[in-house]
């Protein structure tokens, strides 16, 4: 079955979040990986969505997962850690609410806005204070989007306590804010996936803590914060006898999503699935 592209959807009501009056528009471009892979980015999100993809009633497994594409707190990396994402999960009976979250804001010109992020990716300080200066917008919209797909679990046809979130990059912070962070039984994830993550703050696993699974690449470009990341969340929910399954791959750099690298790294999904089937929702 083909899968169209969902409507997006607003994900808070008119008038309850601020937008700057020096907002840009919405709008989607090509963007380039650190291997120069072209790739279809979003940027200047101020007005968060959430797109949701509904699998074929006849395959429907009941669960959903909220995703969220990465790229360093200013783009999203809308299809192949988005959209892509959604139909290949979609193909096997599982919801996916592909969440836009609110962005750092950037130039309007492509070339000033490529050079503005390179400059701040090269310095680790500057994103680290990037990091936490976001997290407050960010974590409200993933909290958000768990909380409205659980509110609507009867309409879309899911289980309310079959519902998780997966994040990659800078979309695995957003996961890690939203394992580590939620606020009630409403935003609790049942399950959380970090690809990948980025994360600089500490690592202290809720009482209730979901099970996670994480895949990333030893040669990331970005190495030392993903492997640091990956290994503090790894001890972490282990300290605290949770669950938790890590694929490190040889290969794949930063942000292989659902690119085709022929590589091993291009069926971390599959083994997520797996993951997902036989562990995290037994």
């Amino acid at each position: 079955m083909s899968v169209q592209t969902p409507t997006p959807i607003p994900l808070w009501p008119a008038h309850t979040i601020e937008v700057p009056a020096t907002a840009l528009p919405e709008r989607e471009s090509t963007g380039y990986s650190q291997v120069g892979t072209a790739f279809s980015q979003v940027r200047n999100v101020s007005v968060p969505t959430i797109i949701p993809y509904l699998p074929d009633p006849a395959i429907a497994t009941g669960v959903a997962v909220v995703v969220c594409p990465g790229g360093a707190y200013h783009i999203l990396a809308i299809e192949h850690e988005g959209h892509a994402v959604a139909r290949w999960l979609n193909a096997r009976g599982i919801a996916v609410i592909v969440l836009k979250y609110r962005l750092v804001p950037t130039p309007d010109d492509d070339a000033q806005h490529e050079a503005e992020l390179g400059a701040k990716l090269a310095d680790p300080a500057t994103m680290r204070a990037i990091s936490f200066a976001h997290d407050p917008v960010m974590r409200a919209d993933v909290l958000e989007a768990i909380r409205v797909t659980r509110h609507n679990a009867d309409a879309w046809g899911l289980h309310p306590q079959k519902i998780g979130v997966m994040g990659f990059s800078a979309g695995g912070h957003v996961t890690i804010s939203a394992m580590l962070h939620y606020t009630d039984a409403l935003t609790r994830p049942n399950f959380a996936a970090p690809i990948y993550p980025v994360w600089f703050a500490d690592i202290v696993p809720p009482i209730d803590a979901p099970p996670v699974f994480m895949a990333l690449a030893n040669d990331d470009e970005f190495g030392a914060i993903i492997l640091d990341t990956v290994a503090r969340v790894t001890a972490a929910w282990q300290h605290a006898g949770v669950p938790i399954e890590v694929h490190a791959y040889a290969q794949g750099g930063h942000g292989f999503g659902m690119m085709t690298r022929n590589m091993p790294c291009d069926r971390w999904i599959d083994r997520f699935h797996e993951w997902l089937t036989t562990t995290a929702l037994r």
